[in-house]
């Protein structure tokens, strides 16, 4: 699994943290309808 993985590793729970911040902040106020994938690159590779 890890080496179909374009970061190289699995993900932890501390690479959730950013995007959390993120959309719980005003930055994110204007979003709508959107999928973040927090995956490493896995769902584009």
């Amino acid at each position: 699994m890890r080496s179909r993985i374009p970061m190289g590793r699995l993900g932890t729970t501390e690479d959730l943290v950013g995007p959390a911040i993120y959309l719980a902040s005003a930055a994110s106020d204007y979003m709508t309808g959107q999928t973040v994938f927090v995956d490493g690159g896995f769902k584009a590779g």
